[in-house]
């Protein structure tokens, strides 16, 4: 993996996981569930970075989450 590519990859797992622990602190703390729109957010974050690491050539694969 060359270098820019790998800070791409490091800045989106960066991202996702303040998300996640942002998410994690109010369902332990307030004992609130996160907004619907941050969990599609995190999502999205993780579809990018799972776009970034496939080949370009590679075929897409339906995501699991596809009606979240």
């Amino acid at each position: 993996m060359n270098a820019s590519k790998r800070e791409e990859v490091l800045s989106h797992l960066r991202y996702i996981r303040l998300e996640l622990r942002e998410m994690h602190q109010m369902l332990i703390k307030d004992d609130l569930l996160p907004d619907l729109n941050e969990a599609k957010e995190v999502r999205s974050q993780l579809d990018a970075l799972h776009e970034l690491l496939l080949n370009k050539g590679n075929k897409k694969r339906k995501s699991e989450f596809s009606d979240f």
